[in-house]
């Protein structure tokens, strides 16, 4: 069994912030602040929770963070249509995170699935 001995060695953490970067950087020049401060907020709080989750130790707690974490990312896939539809976000960039999105939401099912067990 491998340990993990950080938050930030965690793959979907790295996953989250990877999206978190992209989203940042995508919207930067927006001048849409609502849009842009939620789906901001919401890739941020991906990261957040499973570093916050990881950080208190007990399985219980972190399986609560990891679905709160799941929660913002289907946030963000829900933000990423309406920017899409909106003309903020161009369909490769969309489609990009989009899957990292999913891949991220999937990451989190098989944490929460595994330390269920």
């Amino acid at each position: 069994m491998v340990t993990i001995t950080g938050f930030e060695n965690i793959l979907t953490w790295q996953k989250a912030k990877l999206l978190t970067v992209k989203i940042y950087t995508l919207l930067s020049s927006n001048r849409d602040y609502g849009f842009k401060d939620q789906i901001q907020r919401a890739s941020v709080s991906i990261m957040n929770n499973i570093a916050e989750g990881y950080e208190r130790k007990g399985n219980k707690q972190l399986i609560q963070y990891l679905y709160t974490a799941k929660g913002s990312c289907a946030e963000v896939r829900s933000l990423l249509i309406l920017g899409l539809e909106l003309g903020y976000i161009k369909k490769q960039q969309y489609n990009e995170c989009i899957a990292i999105s999913v891949e991220i939401s999937k990451m989190l099912s098989g944490f929460i699935k595994k330390l269920g067990n």
